[in-house]
Parts: C-alpha cells; structure tokens; sequence
C-alpha cells in the first residue's frame, strides 16, 4: 500500500475557493501521471539540451526518471527537442503545445492534457536528488478541502516546479497562458495552492550552469 510521508506545513496561498471542493487526494501511483520537464532552452548552459547532459555516466533526465517512476503510474517527458534521444528512455515524449517556449507553464499544460489519470505531479530534468517521497508527502496537502495544487517550499524558499496538480486545472492554466502569464507562482496565486514544507534537509539541487553540473558530480 502507498503510504504518504510524514505530516507537512500546508500553507494555502489564496483564500479563493476550488470549482471542486471536497476531491479526495491520491490515493496511490496508479492515478499519479509523472512529468519531467525537459522542454527549456538551457540559456545558463549556454543553450545545450540539459536533461541530455552527462552526470556520473548518464543523462541528467535519467537521474529524475529514476527517481520518479516508483512514485506514479505513469511518466511522460515534456521536451521541444532531441524527441528521439528522450523517446529510447521507453516513456512517452510531448512537446509544449503553446508557442514560443514560454517556461515551465508550458510543460505543465501538456501534462494535464496527456495525463491518463486525476492528478500530474510535477519535476524538472535537472535535479538529481529530490526525495523519494516527494509525490506521497504532496498529496497530503491535497487533502485539505478545495486544494487544487500543492509545492514544495524548503524553509522560505519555494520550489514550485516540483508539484502535484489536478488535471482539471487545464482550463485555468490555459486561460492564464492565454492572457499572457508566464510566472508559475504568479498562476499559483490565482487558484488555491498549498505549499509543503520539506525543511531545509530535502536535496532539491538543480543543474544551471556548468559549475553546478561539476559541483553535483563532486558531491
């Protein structure tokens, strides 16, 4: 039986009130979809295709694949390139949909499309080490009536590319894509969202630049 985490700080970021009071939270992977987002233009390291970028003898997606399959009952790869090379991994490839590689939003718009179940939990390509429990401690804020969305927060930091989110969002976030929003925690603010609180110990690192990339591998 999937068992969720340990208890979490949810700290809901607006008070408005969910179209779907009352949904129950994940109840296991099987109605978890997976999305790594690999879909960026990799502008800090100097335009490469990170998710593609060697660490310790594999690629950087395979690291976050790894880790997140236990976790869902399904994984999809968000990518607006090299599709062929993200395809021999034996999961599903789906470029963004909107045009103009607008940021994350976009790879999250084709994950709540594509997703074959209720909820699409969210990592990006380049961070190898984010926990093995990230989706079950998520779903516990999803508990809470009429949450639509919860992230992750280390401390005061969040990290809201790591998230798990009802698929019927999808006319929400295509509304706010659509008027021209691109910010993800700017989206956030406009439904009801809860941040969870990993604590400072949770590794949720990520690849930016070459100098990352050698600190991760030295680590």
């Amino acid at each position: 039986m999937w068992k969720p985490g340990s208890a979490c700080n949810n700290v809901p970021m607006e008070d408005s009130v969910s179209p779907y009071p009352g949904t129950p939270a994940p109840t296991g992977p099987a109605s978890v979809t997976g999305l790594i987002l690999a879909g960026g233009r990799g502008t800090r390291m100097g335009g490469v295709d990170k998710g593609l970028q060697m660490l310790r003898g594999r690629p950087l997606v395979a690291w976050s694949l790894e880790r997140l399959a236990p976790q869902v009952g399904e994984i999809l790869i968000n990518a607006n390139r090299n599709l062929a090379r993200y395809a021999r991994f034996g999961v599903r490839v789906v470029p963004d949909v909107v045009e103009g590689h607008v940021g994350p939003l976009a790879g999250l718009h084709r994950g709540l499309m594509e997703a074959s179940g209720e909820w699409v939990a969210t990592v990006p390509c380049d961070a190898p080490s984010f926990p093995e429990d990230l989706v079950a401690r998520l779903s516990v804020a999803l508990d809470a009536p009429g949450v639509d969305l919860a992230f992750v927060r280390t401390g005061t930091r969040s990290q809201p590319v790591f998230c798990l989110a009802r698929t019927r969002l999808l006319p929400q976030l295509t509304a706010y894509i659509e008027e021209g929003g691109r910010k993800v925690e700017a989206w956030f603010a406009t439904i009801r969202a809860a941040a969870v609180d990993f604590g400072a110990e949770a590794d949720f690192s990520n690849v930016n630049s070459p100098d990352d990339l050698r600190r991760i591998e030295a680590g």
